[in-house]
């Protein structure tokens, strides 16, 4: 989270995690590296943000998000958001995957990577945790 400046989210995950760091106090560790950064939610739905440092993004989504990563900064970072992840990886907007892998069986759920899209990721860490998650690092390669 050091390296993060921008949040990209979609509605739901922005609400989700909105409700639960905006009431955060100043001081409380948590709280002030997830509101620090400045936030973009994509929604056509959402009227005002409820989340402070936020832009909404109603139009031209793809487009928005090339002249987001095109500013100078750090990171951008994305978290949840299945629909606009798709729609990242489908225009070639991903950079590195971050995946936490659960040694849970659910049933059916949502695809992590959209049909139809081809993209190279060379994975570059592996993390085992204590709890039999393990965490995936993968980096674009473009070329």
């Amino acid at each position: 989270m050091q390296s993060v400046d921008a949040f990209l989210l979609g509605r739901r995950t922005y609400v989700t995690h909105a409700e639960a760091f905006e009431p955060m106090a100043p001081g409380n560790p948590f709280g002030d590296v997830m509101n620090a950064p400045k936030k973009y939610v994509v929604s056509r739905t959402l009227d005002k943000p409820i989340w402070r440092d936020t832009t909404i993004i109603r139009d031209n989504v793809i487009e928005s998000v090339r002249a987001l990563k095109a500013r100078p900064g750090r990171n951008i970072l994305t978290d949840g958001s299945s629909q606009l992840v798709h729609a990242l990886l489908a225009h070639d907007l991903v950079d590195e995957l971050h995946l936490l892998v659960y040694p849970l069986t659910l049933g059916s759920g949502k695809r992590l990577l959209p049909s139809g899209v081809h993209s190279t990721f060379a994975l570059r860490s592996t993390t085992p945790y204590p709890s039999g998650v393990v965490g995936l690092h993968y980096a674009r390669q473009r070329g």
